[in-house]
């Protein structure tokens, strides 16, 4: 059994500091592919996103954090305060506070992104979903 916390390259284990939460590694599985947490503090979540071929999240925006995304395979068609623009591997967006903004997999192969969260609440009720694909 694998106990909590990370095992840095030393082999020694990495315990979870007051800053952060310990909360590596946690999956979610979404009907666009998937989320996992690896780092989360008060102030900042970074997670590693997949969107399958094909699929996208909802549009969605946020009152009270701003998103880093970075993508490390695949393609991503980002729609970001009315403007699109399509983003390879290696490349970044950023995504201000209060900014409607989608992003989708054009691609045949799944799309990887490492996304940052950062600002002053990131709980799960401050996502704003539009019904109609406003961006």
């Amino acid at each position: 059994m694998m106990e909590s916390g990370v095992i840095e390259a030393s082999g020694m284990k990495k315990q979870p500091t007051e800053e952060t939460t310990g909360t590596a590694d946690v999956t979610e599985i979404r009907a666009w592919g998937t989320v996992t947490v690896l780092e989360e503090s008060k102030r900042y979540r970074i997670n590693r996103i997949e969107i399958k071929p094909g699929a996208h999240i909802s549009t969605q925006m946020h009152y009270h954090r701003s998103e880093h995304w970075i993508v490390v395979s695949g393609t991503a068609r980002v729609v970001c305060g009315g403007e699109e623009k399509v983003l390879m591997q290696k490349q970044s967006t950023y995504v201000p506070m209060g900014t409607p903004h989608r992003v989708e997999n054009p691609g045949v192969i799944p799309l990887v992104m490492i996304e940052v969260q950062n600002g002053e609440y990131l709980g799960e009720d401050d996502i704003v979903r539009f019904e109609k694909e406003k961006v």
